[in-house]
């Protein structure tokens, strides 16, 4: 048996600040898209901002559904709606926040496997890298280069092949 260690890199940042202009205008879009969430059963808004290779910026928020599987998530709104748009231009960059009413949100949010599956799709169809800038209402500001960071045994199409 051989045990392997596999690690990932995070960037944390204080405050929204202290983000590169660029990173930190996306992740205003998506804390703008917390706002058209359709959340009434979680009352958990999520709102995601993708950057394409031509500067184009897409935004979906969660859409929740009584039937819960048939709901979706921001990061895949937004990813969806830039591809089904722009087919071929490659995702720089996405952006997530969340809010609620319910309790305080310090820490950042994450994306679900399901997203992270879906970005690692694009990423390999693209080549490079996408950045994953992450937060909650209020604290830290996570940031990730490369889906990898966030699921370091992804799976690939090459897998597929025989």
């Amino acid at each position: 048996m051989i045990e392997r260690t596999f690690s990932i890199s995070v960037a944390e940042y204080d405050q929204i600040s202290e983000l590169a202009l660029a990173d930190r205008e996306l992740l205003l879009r998506a804390v703008d898209a917390t706002k058209t969430a359709y959340a009434p059963y979680s009352a958990f808004n999520v709102g995601a901002a993708v950057r394409l290779s031509g500067g184009r910026i897409f935004t979906g928020s969660n859409q929740e559904n009584s039937a819960y599987p048939s709901g979706i998530c921001a990061e895949r709104v937004a990813i969806f709606a830039a591809s089904s748009q722009c087919p071929g231009d490659a995702i720089e960059a996405i952006a997530i926040a969340a809010s609620t009413q319910n309790f305080e949100l310090k820490n950042p949010v994450t994306p679900c496997g399901a997203c992270r599956q879906v970005m690692a799709e694009y990423q390999n169809l693209s080549g490079k890298p996408i950045r994953i800038i992450m937060k909650g209402m209020s604290g830290k500001v996570w940031l990730v280069n490369g889906v990898e960071n966030l699921l370091p045994l992804m799976f690939h199409a090459e897998s597929l092949k025989k």
